[in-house]
C-alpha cells in the first residue's frame, strides 16, 4: 500500500496537470469574455476543485480555504448567478496565480505569499458574496458502526421520471480528496435518491489496493430532473469515474419495493457480504446505500495514452550511457579502419547496424525528455500581467508554437531569459498611452511569443508591437558610461547589439521593473550558457524583435569533423548549407589581407580557421583547400577555409566551461574515438568576431 509521502509526491506532481489545464482555461475565457464556451467554465472549475479536493486530504488549510473561495465564484458563473466582465476575468487570472503560489509553498514547505494572497481573497469573498461562506460538499459527522442486519424499508415513490445513475471510481479519484458520499448527497438534494452498492469486486482487507478499490454503486434518482443538473454532480470527476446516466419510465406505484436478499438472490448472487466490505461502504451508508446486485463491467476508455512518470535523474544517466555508446561507436570505427578490413566485411557491417541501432536509441530517448514550451508560455502571461500592472500600460499576449518540444533541461533554464524580456519589452519597447493614441495604434500594445523548429534548431521570439530602438539615445548612454568609445563607427545591428553590454540600462530610475543595469547582458550569458544565441533587431516606429536560437539537446551533436593547422574540429552540420573545392577563378581579394569566394552569384565573405585560432599553416592555402558555407541564424553567410573534411557523425557535447572557462568561438568540446578531446566550433561567434575591425585571434593555439 502506497505511503503518505509516496501520495503527497503523487498528488504536487498531478496539480502540474491541474494547474495546465486551469491556465489553458483561463487563457481561453479571457481571449473572449463575451462568447466563451461554458464548457471552459467547467473545466477550470473541475481544475479547482480536483487541488481543493487533493489539499484537503493533506492538511493543507490555506490551499483548501482559497481554493474554495475561488471554485464558489465559478460555480455562480456557470450557474448564471455571476456575470462574466472584465473585472472578474482579471481576478480570475490573479486567483489561478495564487493558487499556483500556494500549491508550490506546500510543496515546498515555504511560507505562502501572505499580501497577495490576502488581497486576491478579499476580491473573490466580494465577488461570491456570501455564498462561500461554508463547504457543504466536505461536512463529516460519525456514525455508531452496527453490524445488525438492516431491515429494508419501501423507497418512496416520486411522479417524475427515473434516472438511472452507474457510478464507479477509479483509485485517483480517493487519491485527489473527493468523496463519493458527497456526491450521493448532493444528488438527493436534487430528488428522490436510491443507492445499491456493488461490492463484489471488493478485495479482502489483506489484498485491498488503493489504485484499484472496486467499489461501484447503482443509483437510482426520481424527480424532474434535467439530465444536465445529474452530469453536474459527477463533472469535476468525469477523467477520474466510469459514470453513465440513463432515463427510464417513472416508477409503478403498485410494484412492489425489492429488499436487498431478494435483489441478491434474483442475480445469482450469494447474499452474503464479508465485514471487510461493508466497512469500506460504510460512508455510503449514511447517504441511503443498501446491498446491490452486481453491476456492469466496466468500459475502458478507448484511446486512452498510458503513461508512466519517471525520475528525471534516471533518464540522464541513460542519455550519459548512450553518449558513452557513440564514442565507444566511434573507437570501433578506428580500429576497423586501421586493421585494414573491407567496408562490406561482416565487422564493418555490424558496426553499421550498431551506429543505426544508437542513434535510434538517442533519438528515443531525447524524445522522452522533449517537452512542449506550453508551461513556460503559460507563465509568461502571468509575467505580462504583473509588469502591466506595476507600469499601468496595457498589453496582451499572443502566443504561437506553443507546442514546440525541447529538451527538457533548456525548459527549466529559459525561464528567467524570457521573463527579462517580457519585462524589457513593456517596460522599454511599448510606448505609453498617450503617445501609442497620438501614433495611431491601439491603447493594448502586443507582446508576440513564438517558438518553432528550424534547421535543427529551436527559434525563439519576443515581438512587440512597440515605438523600436530610440538608436540615438542608446548611442548617448553608451558613450556617456564608457561602453564604447566616442565617435565609434557603429551600424544599426551594431547600436541594437549595444543594449546586452554589462551595465547598460536607459532607465534613470530605479523600479522593480528596471533601471539597476542588469538586464539583457544576463540574457545573452543564459543563453549562451545553453548554446544558444540572442539577437535583436527593431523598424523605427513598429517594434523590437528578440531572437533566441537554441539547439534542440545538450547532449548529443551531429557534426563534420574538419582539419585545419593540424588540429580536428567539429562543426555543427545544422550550420552548414553545403561544401565546396573552390576555383581558383572563383576567389578574389578584397583589400590587403581579406578575400571572398563567388558562389552561386553571391560573394560570401572567408574565414580561414587557421587564422582565426592563429595556427601554424601545415597544408595548403585557402585558394586550394576545402570551403564549408555556413549560414548564422540571422541569415548571415561565411565560408570557412579548412585543409580537408574527415567524416560526419555524432559526437556527445562536453561543457568547457564547467571544467576550464569560456573560451571565444568554442561552444564545447567532444571525445573523438581515438580518445582525443576535439573542440566543437561556435559559428555564430566566429561569424560575429569576423564582422568586428581589428579582432584578435579568437584562440591562439601555437605552441
Amino acid at each position: 500500500m502506497a505511503s503518505l509521502d509516496t501520495l503527497r509526491v503523487s498528488f504536487f506532481q498531478e496539480c502540474e496537470d491541474l494547474l495546465d489545464r486551469l491556465a489553458d482555461g483561463l487563457r481561453q475565457l479571457a481571449a473572449d469574455p463575451v462568447n466563451y464556451d461554458i464548457e471552459t467554465v467547467h473545466a477550470v472549475f473541475r481544475a479547482v476543485h480536483s487541488i481543493k479536493g487533493g489539499g484537503g486530504a493533506f492538511g493543507l488549510d490555506d490551499l483548501v480555504g482559497f481554493a474554495h473561495l475561488y471554485e464558489t465564484v465559478l460555480d455562480g458563473l456557470r450557474t448564471g448567478r455571476t456575470v462574466m466582465e472584465d473585472a472578474l476575468m482579471q481576478t480570475l487570472l490573479r486567483a489561478g496565480d495564487v493558487l499556483a503560489d500556494l500549491v508550490t509553498a506546500a510543496r515546498d514547505g515555504v511560507p505562502p505569499p501572505a499580501e497577495l494572497t490576502a488581497r486576491v481573497a478579499t476580491e473573490l469573498e466580494q465577488l461570491a458574496g456570501g455564498h462561500g461562506d461554508k463547504d457543504e460538499s466536505f461536512a463529516f459527522e460519525p456514525m455508531m458502526l452496527s453490524l445488525d442486519p438492516i431491515e429494508a424499508e419501501a423507497p418512496s415513490v416520486s411522479d417524475g421520471p427515473r434516472h438511472d445513475i452507474y457510478f464507479a471510481p477509479q483509485g485517483e479519484l480517493y487519491v485527489t480528496g473527493n468523496e463519493p458520499a458527497g456526491m450521493i448527497l448532493a444528488l438527493s438534494r436534487l430528488g428522490t435518491v436510491q443507492v445499491e452498492a456493488d461490492l463484489s469486486e471488493v478485495r479482502p482487507l489483506a489484498d485491498f489496493s488503493p489504485e484499484q478499490p472496486g467499489l461501484r454503486w447503482r443509483i437510482t434518482l426520481d424527480g424532474c430532473i434535467e439530465t444536465a443538473e445529474i452530469e453536474r454532480v459527477f463533472e469535476f470527476v468525469e477523467d477520474i469515474a466510469q459514470v453513465r446516466i440513463n432515463l427510464g419510465p417513472p416508477p409503478s406505484q403498485e410494484e412492489e419495493p425489492t429488499s436487498p436478499a431478494e435483489a441478491v438472490e434474483e442475480a445469482g448472487v450469494a447474499a452474503q457480504i464479508q465485514p471487510t466490505a461493508e466497512i469500506l461502504a460504510l460512508p455510503l451508508a449514511a447517504a441511503g446505500a443498501r446491498g446491490a446486485p452486481a453491476a456492469p463491467p466496466p468500459v475502458a476508455q478507448d484511446g486512452a495514452v498510458a503513461t508512466i512518470r519517471v525520475n528525471l535523474a534516471r533518464v540522464d544517466k541513460l542519455i550519459n550511457l548512450i553518449g558513452e555508446l557513440v564514442i565507444m561507436e566511434a573507437m570501433l570505427s578506428q580500429v576497423i579502419a586501421k586493421a585494414g578490413l573491407d567496408s562490406n566485411s561482416e565487422a564493418a557491417s555490424g558496426l553499421d547496424r550498431i551506429r543505426q541501432l544508437a542513434g535510434e536509441i538517442q533519438e528515443s530517448v531525447m524524445a522522452i525528455r522533449a517537452q512542449p514550451l506550453r508551461p513556460v508560455f503559460q507563465r509568461m502571461e502571468r509575467i505580462l500581467r504583473e509588469v502591466t500592472e506595476a507600469t499601468g500600460k496595457k498589453a496582451r499576449l499572443v502566443t504561437v508554437g506553443e507546442a514546440t518540444e525541447v529538451d527538457k533541461t533548456v525548459i527549466e533554464r529559459l525561464i528567467d531569459p524570457l521573463t527579462h524580456m517580457i519585462r524589457n519589452s513593456v517596460d522599454h519597447g511599448l510606448e505609453s498611452a498617450a503617445a501609442r493614441q497620438a501614433a495611431g495604434k491601439p491603447v493594448e500594445g502586443t507582446i508576440t511569443l513564438s517558438a518553432a523548429h528550424r534547421s535543427g534548431r529551436v527559434i525563439i521570439e519576443v515581438a512587440d508591437d512597440g515605438g523600436g530602438i530610440d538608436r540615438p539615445r542608446v548611442r548617448d548612454i553608451a558613450e556617456r558610461k564608457g561602453l564604447i568609445p566616442t565617435g565609434a563607427v557603429l551600424g544599426p545591428s551594431d547600436i541594437d547589439s549595444l543594449l546586452f553590454l554589462p551595465g547598460f540600462s536607459s532607465k534613470t530610475e530605479v523600479s522593480a521593473i528596471s533601471g539597476r543595469g542588469v538586464g539583457l547582458d544576463v540574457v545573452r550569458r543564459e543563453i549562451q550558457a545553453l548554446g544558444g544565441r540572442v539577437s535583436i533587431s527593431s523598424v523605427d516606429g513598429a517594434g523590437t524583435t528578440f531572437t533566441i536560437a537554441l539547439p534542440l539537446t545538450l547532449a548529443v551533436l551531429e557534426g563534420m569533423l574538419l582539419e585545419f593547422g593540424g588540429q580536428t574540429m567539429v562543426l555543427p552540420l545544422s550550420s552548414i548549407v553545403e561544401t565546396l573545392s573552390p576555383a581558383s577563378s572563383t576567389i578574389h581579394a578584397l583589400g590587403r589581407s581579406n578575400r571572398v569566394v563567388l558562389n552561386r552569384g553571391e560573394l560570401i565573405p572567408i574565414l580561414d580557421l587557421v587564422e582565426v585560432f592563429d595556427l601554424p599553416r601545415l597544408g595548403d592555402p585557402p585558394e586550394q583547400g576545402v570551403l564549408v558555407i555556413i549560414v548564422t541564424d540571422a541569415g548571415t553567410r561565411a565560408a570557412l577555409a579548412v585543409d580537408r573534411i574527415l567524416d560526419q557523425r555524432q559526437v556527445v557535447i562536453k561543457s568547457i566551461e564547467d571544467n576550464y572557462h569560456a573560451v571565444p568561438g568554442i561552444s564545447a568540446a567532444t571525445i573523438l574515438g581515438d580518445g582525443h578531446v576535439a573542440l566543437i566550433i561556435d559559428p555564430e561567434e566566429l561569424v560575429r568576431s569576423a564582422r568586428s575591425e581589428h579582432a584578435p585571434p579568437l584562440l591562439s593555439m601555437k605552441g
